[in-house]
């Protein structure tokens, strides 16, 4: 076991563990962002073709058809997105992640949702007697329809800024599914 020192704190960072603590750290977050927007996060136990976890929003009728979609989560300290850029880009470990996304679907629609996160894990999370502060947010990207040079084996995706995953943006990409509209416009 390493030991970092965070804001004088010391930190003791396991390497075996660090990337498991940023998934659950994301996790986290999807399912506090759900929670809000009043839809269900739903990790799956298994590899389901790339795809990490389900969002779920029930209708607002109760024998309506509830509107879901897939999410490949990845988390990255290699990053950090500012608000002030237009993008940034989240470079995949392996091609058939992006191939995954980018693939055009009928049935359930998926999105990438990227966490950059302090690369000091102390810096990660705040709490304060009225809230918890996560450090860094989320972003989500529709690649359905994206193009990936075929001699690139580790692609890159662009995400917007503007894409940042909360409760609002949660909504309205469960409107836009439910009314069979694309979500990469």
């Amino acid at each position: 076991m390493t030991q970092a020192v965070t804001r004088g704190r010391t930190n003791p960072v396991d390497r075996r563990t660090f990337t498991t603590c940023m998934e659950q750290l994301q996790e986290g977050y999807m399912q506090s962002i759900a929670a809000t927007a009043g839809c269900l996060f739903i990790k799956q136990e298994r590899d389901m073709y790339g795809m990490d976890a389900m969002l779920v929003r029930p209708s607002s009728d109760p024998l309506g058809e509830e509107t879901s979609f897939y999410v490949q989560l990845k988390s990255t300290t290699q990053i950090s997105p500012r608000a002030s850029a237009a993008s940034f880009s989240y470079r995949f470990e392996q091609r058939s992640y992006m191939e995954r996304l980018a693939r055009p679907r009928k049935g359930i629609k998926s999105l990438l949702v990227v966490m950059a996160v302090p690369k000091g894990q102390l810096d990660w999370t705040s709490a304060q007697h009225s809230h918890l502060e996560v450090r860094q947010a989320c972003y989500w990207a529709s690649l359905e329809g994206s193009e990936i040079p075929e001699d690139v084996e580790k692609p890159y995706a662009r995400i917007s800024t503007a894409n940042l995953f909360n409760a609002e943006a949660l909504s309205a990409i469960m409107t836009k599914i439910e009314r069979g509209e694309p979500l990469n416009d």
